[in-house]
């Protein structure tokens, strides 16, 4: 007996099935399959095989096969309900923790924006968090690495206008030196 690849509605490649297992699965007279001897994928009431799917669903069983059964994904009577009660993913924060770690860090050497590895860390437990369905924590990782987020970006800030101010009385410094030996020369 042939086991048997299909291509469901996303266009994810499922299988091996045998044609019994395949019963289980959404799969209309249209949906593409492919098993091994095959040059190309067909259509799953072209393979002789799996037509005795779709005559099931003729003769009065028409969740196997049917043309008129919906488009949407299977998903079973806990999913929809989890999928209805799921709030919205919060942000992860995830890009600018990362860009306020390394680019301060790169630009004018500050040690201190590695704290904002603290930021990434949290970040990156936002979406994991939240597929597990622990939506709470996945929300207090959110707010961390935002708070951490902003406290490396005000670092960053800080060692920059820092460095300018540093500059600057370098400058002035050195200047008014060049001054004095300049009058003392005189």
């Amino acid at each position: 007996m042939n086991r048997y690849f299909y291509i469901d509605s996303e266009g994810k490649q499922k299988g091996t099935f045998t044609v019994d297992e395949l019963r289980n699965e959404p799969i209309r007279k249209d949906t593409l399959v492919w098993t091994q001897g095959m040059s190309e994928w067909l259509r799953a009431a072209d393979v002789v095989e799996i037509q005795p799917i779709f005559q099931a669903a003729a003769s009065g069983h028409p969740e196997f096969g049917s043309s008129t059964q919906p488009e949407v994904p299977y998903q079973t009577a806990h999913q929809a309900s989890v999928a209805q009660d799921k709030p919205i993913m919060p942000k992860s924060w995830m890009v600018e923790s990362i860009l306020v770690t390394v680019l301060p860090f790169i630009l004018c050497g500050n040690v201190f924006s590695l704290l904002g590895i603290v930021a990434i860390v949290n970040a990156s437990k936002v979406e994991s968090l939240y597929h597990q369905g622990l939506f709470a924590q996945a929300q207090d990782a959110s707010a961390n690495a935002g708070r951490w987020t902003k406290i490396t970006l005000w670092i960053a800030i800080g060692a920059i206008v820092l460095a300018i101010i540093g500059i600057i009385l370098a400058v002035i410094f050195f200047g008014s030196l060049a001054g004095i030996g300049n009058a003392l020369a005189i």
